[in-house]
């Protein structure tokens, strides 16, 4: 049995430009791995099948669900058509919150195959091989902090964000990728993050100024669930948070905080108003 941590993403930053000819669309983002997982164990087969089973019974068992996907590519990139697992999925991460839910369980199966198998893939191979699953598994499979560029598949790694700790909120509803997607398209956005002046301050240390320049183009959306984001952030903002905004195509909101005290009250308050709001702390590179 094989285990690996699934660790949640957040967007420190995300912008958007046209789509692509391809149906995509380029991105330029700024990606956090979190201490938020789902837990994630592998028992290694030679039926030449995968499936997965999770406990929540809507996870889809087969292609559908990223993992799986995953385990198929790295087994074809390895040519052993023999080998097949059943992937066991504990899920913590929310589903349709903009942390890379189902990514980030791709991902850590990638990962976990990879030790089982005496690293037969180098590093640029595995995010080969995440690339084909999916845009988000890329990032997800390197961990830390990163700029993520294209779909998602193009990454340079960045100085790890200073000491803090991060406090997500999840409202009840989610929002549908690309429905939101479609909404940017017929909008002219106002504003674009700072995506050089986050990236100087990650190089220079200042939490400070990175929560300065927090900023999500999807909140621009008009959509009246923004509502709903925009409450969240001002209470994570008045409860002490140095920034707050969206992560993903949300509807997770997180605030960073420099005070752990302070963050686990504003949660603590937050999980009683919205249902689900967590503590987590930033995570370093994972290859």
């Amino acid at each position: 049995m094989i285990t690996e941590k699934a660790c949640a993403k957040l967007n420190i930053s995300l912008d958007v430009s046209k789509p692509r000819p391809d149906g995509y669309h380029d991105m330029i983002m700024v990606m956090q791995a979190v201490s938020l997982c789902d837990d994630i164990e592998i028992e290694i087969n030679s039926s030449g099948k995968v499936f997965a089973k999770s406990n929540l019974k809507y996870i889809p068992s087969d292609e559908k669900n990223l993992a799986v996907k995953a385990a198929g590519l790295y087994f074809e990139a390895l040519d052993n058509r023999s080998a097949g697992a059943v992937i066991s999925i504990r899920k913590a991460i929310p589903v349709g919150a903009g942390m890379a839910g189902g990514s980030t369980d791709a991902a850590a199966v990638i990962r976990a195959l990879n030790r089982y198998y005496g690293n037969a893939l180098s590093p640029e191979e595995l995010l080969k091989v995440a690339e084909r699953t999916g845009s988000d598994v890329p990032f997800c499979v390197l961990g830390g902090t990163a700029l993520a560029e294209g779909r998602g598949e193009i990454l340079t790694s960045l100085p790890e964000i200073p000491e803090c700790t991060f406090v997500i909120c999840k409202p009840e509803f989610s929002i549908s990728t690309p429905e939101l997607f479609k909404a940017l398209d017929r909008i002219k956005l106002r504003s674009h993050p700072d995506t050089a002046g986050i990236i100087s301050a990650l190089e220079n240390g200042d939490l400070k100024q990175i929560c300065r320049r927090l900023y999500n183009v999807f909140e621009d959306v008009p959509d009246r669930r923004m509502r709903t984001v925009t409450e969240i952030k001002q209470k994570l903002l008045s409860g002490g948070a140095e920034g707050a905004v969206m992560t993903g195509t949300g509807s997770a909101v997180f605030g960073i905080f420099t005070d752990a005290e302070e963050a686990y009250a504003v949660c603590s308050q937050l999980e009683k108003d919205y249902g689900f709001c967590v503590c987590a702390e930033p995570v370093g590179k994972q290859i």
